[in-house]
């Protein structure tokens, strides 16, 4: 057998034959009888050389094509048989050069060419043994397009350098076929989604009409029995009357016992016992068949307020009609009794509060218009700028530099724009109660130079000096929630950075003014700065909702006057206290003091962020959404750090991804939370619970909208190793990434 040196010394040879007789303008059958002639020099022997002239004539009558092509260069074709130029429809070698450029580029497609090299490259990369194959389409000399199939093989040869040999076979009625088959299929699919879509919605509407029907009258009998001290069922054309619940008066007419009894001699015998003189003839006339058949017409309920004798006082009572009867015709109904008495006497305390509650509701509504006419003005002003520098940078597309400005100022819009909307979900957040504080290990120190590290640009922007002091920490590693921590100090940070004016000075320091018992000690953070300070008379008012002492329009600063009653809040919640103290012109002071436990043998797991990202870049990341655009912003992020990036479009997907990988394939795995077919939490679980110990362990960090305490929390619990909200913080995302990744190593 013909090893891997005999074929390469062998195609050497019948490249060199090629050539000879295309230079020399001699056919195949010319070159092998005049082999030894003077004119023609070969180093091979006779008989090889007769054996590749007969390979060679061989190849030429083949059915497929054949084709030889240099792997370098311009790809400049060698060698092409008869077959490859009937599927060409050239007549000549010279012709199917002539049309392809003389190129394996001007043979392929041009709207296919990259993604043929590509898989091509990829497959030769795999292996150097075996076939690679491709499928693209190929222009005829009369200008149709047909598709083909390529096998071909690339070896290096000594003489001519790298080369491919390829056989090509025309592929067009398979292809059209497998098309045919596969839009039939795809028809017949949609059609019968659409049926079962339709007969699903058709049952949910019965089923809706029903339940809607059954809970009605479920809801009328249970409120009834609930509010009512007498009920009593009554059938108007049998005229009964059956009690389901007796008060001390109803009682007497059926002799305390659940009989039956004749609903006009009931009637008739309440009214005379029990009901004031005055109302007598009002409560006889309502409670007639024909009357409650009248007014149960046009309504499914009513009722009547009267008045009934107890000794020297009346009492108010209310009687409610409803119509329970099952179809058209009304025979079957409920009557409840209820005392109304406090009703009536607390009216007019009732009025009076509510005088009260609307006056408030007034101040409270006036503080609320104020917030949403700001909030109105200082979201318009942010998306004026985006919709605005969007037109310019289009107009501007072709000048680089000022696009890019216009972009960086979107981008600062975008980020304003998003501050006003966290914070007014911060507050709503915080008024239902759903914020938890958790304690993990924290550096005080580190706190603050992320605090520094995030502000920092604000402040050079604005010429601000900017200082941050903690040599009076004895004990930076103390137990606490640092996510709440440096929200808590980025809100004032921020806070005094909007409200000091260009070449200000701004301090945060950090002191630890006490130390207690049990490893605790008593910590003191300051944000001072030099701005324009505030009146004394608003400084009782600015931790309070909505609140500012000048609105965006007569300051010039954007916001919702919520920053500052979030951080007292967060201050609450971890135990601690927050003041201010302000100088109008000189600026403000304000101070947050916690009581924090300190470690006792503090751990600094130092991050290698770096050398992490570097290892994640040699490995693949999943990003899964379900949103096509989230999706492409994320994967084209992501791509243009560096990165290699597979997507996935819903858990499903992202399951069956990571189920099917090597255990090293994927470094982590970037989930959004809501998404059809299986969301990111269940995903997530599922991923946990996969046999392989490396690709249950994968790190897992969640990119959502969702962004509540109670989401991250679900997240957690779920087995994701951290959540992150959307839009994307490219920096926490890189740094993310690198701490989990070196956790999981």
């Amino acid at each position: 057998m013909i090893n891997h040196n005999m074929e390469h010394n062998l195609i050497e040879h019948m490249l060199m034959i090629l050539n000879i007789a295309q230079d020399n303008h001699i056919d195949i059958d010319y070159l092998s009888e005049h082999f030894n002639s003077e004119d023609i020099t070969l180093s091979l022997d006779r008989p090889n050389t007769d054996a590749i002239c007969e390979m060679i004539r061989f190849m030429d009558e083949m059915p497929g094509g054949f084709l030889i092509y240099h792997a370098d260069g311009d790809e400049e074709i060698i060698y092409a048989n008869q077959a490859l130029l009937r599927i060409f429809q050239c007549n000549t070698l010279a012709e199917f050069r002539y049309i392809t450029g003389n190129s394996f580029k001007g043979l392929v497609h041009h709207e296919d060419l990259d993604a043929v090299e590509q898989s091509i490259m990829e497959q030769v990369s795999h292996s150097q043994y075996d076939l690679d194959h491709v499928e693209y389409r190929i222009v005829r000399k009369d200008g149709t397009i047909r598709w083909v199939e390529d096998y071909g093989h690339f070896i290096h040869s000594k003489t001519v350098g790298d080369i491919f040999y390829v056989f090509i076979s025309d592929a067009t009625e398979k292809h059209n076929l497998l098309q045919t088959e596969k839009a039939a299929l795809i028809s017949e699919r949609e059609e019968k989604e659409a049926k079962i879509k339709n007969l699903m919605e058709e049952y949910d509407k019965e089923r809706k009409i029903v339940n809607q029907e059954q809970l009605r009258r479920l809801e009328v009998i249970e409120g009834l029995s609930v509010n009512y001290a007498s009920i009593l069922y009554v059938d108007l054309d049998s005229d009964k009357v059956l009690p389901y619940r007796l008060s001390i008066r109803t009682e007497k007419q059926f002799n305390n016992k659940f009989k039956t009894l004749t609903f006009s001699s009931y009637a008739k015998d309440y009214v005379n016992t029990w009901v004031h003189p005055e109302d007598r003839s009002l409560v006889a006339r309502v409670t007639t068949p024909e009357y409650i058949r009248e007014k149960l017409s046009s309504c499914k309920t009513y009722y009547i307020n009267y008045r009934i004798q107890s000794g020297a006082d009346s009492q108010y009572l209310q009687l409610r009609v409803v119509n329970v009867s099952t179809n058209s015709h009304i025979s079957q109904i409920v009557l409840g009794y209820r005392s109304i008495d406090e009703e009536i006497l607390l009216a007019k305390e009732q009025r009076n509060a509510l005088e009260e509650a609307l006056n408030n509701a007034k101040l409270a509504n006036n503080a609320k218009n104020t917030f949403l006419s700001n909030m109105s003005h200082d979201m318009r002003t942010p998306l004026n700028a985006i919709f605005g520098y969007a037109i310019l940078v289009k107009q501007h597309i072709h000048t680089p530099e000022t696009a890019l400005e216009y972009l960086s100022k979107i981008e600062s819009s975008g980020r304003q724009l998003l501050d006003l909307i966290e914070q007014v979900l911060e507050i709503s957040l915080m008024e239902s109660k759903e914020i938890y504080i958790t304690e993990t290990e924290c550096n005080l120190c580190d706190t603050l130079h992320d605090i520094h590290k995030m502000i920092l640009p604000l402040a050079e922007d604005k010429n601000i000096t900017l200082t941050v002091h903690s040599t009076a920490l004895e004990h930076c590693d103390v137990y606490s929630d640092q996510d709440k921590l440096k929200q808590l100090l980025s809100y004032l940070a921020n806070n005094a950075i909007k409200y000091t004016k260009n070449g200000g000075k701004i301090s945060i320091s950090a002191e630890e003014i006490e130390r207690l018992p049990n490893d605790c000690s008593i910590y003191r953070f300051t944000v001072e700065d030099t701005g324009i300070g505030i009146h004394k008379d608003f400084l009782d008012h600015i931790f309070e909702p909505f609140e500012r002492e000048q609105n965006t329009t007569f300051s010039g600063v954007y916001g919702t006057g919520l920053g500052l009653t979030i951080a007292k809040n967060i201050t609450e919640l971890m135990g601690g206290t927050i003041t201010a103290q302000s100088t109008v012109g000189k600026g403000s002071t304000f101070t947050v003091t916690l009581r924090l436990r300190t470690q006792s043998n503090p751990f600094m797991a130092v991050i290698d962020t770096d050398r992490i990202l570097d290892q994640i870049m040699h490995q693949k990341i999943l990003v899964v959404d379900d949103n096509e655009i989230n999706l492409e912003i994320e994967t084209e992020i992501l791509q243009g750090l560096g990165f290699t990036v597979d997507t996935a479009f819903n858990g499903v997907n992202a399951v069956d991804t990571i189920r099917s990988a090597d255990p090293e394939e994927y470094a982590v795995v970037l989930m959004d939370i809501q998404m059809p077919v299986m969301d990111g939490r269940r995903a997530a679980k599922a991923i946990r619970e996969l046999e392989h110990p490396v690709l249950s362990r994968i790190p897992i960090i969640a990119l959502s909208a969702n962004a509540f305490e109670h989401d991250k929390r679900m997240s957690l619990k779920s087995g994701i190793d951290a959540h992150l909200t959307k839009p994307i913080d490219v920096p926490l995302l890189l740094e993310t990434m690198a701490r989990i990744v070196q956790l999981r190593d």
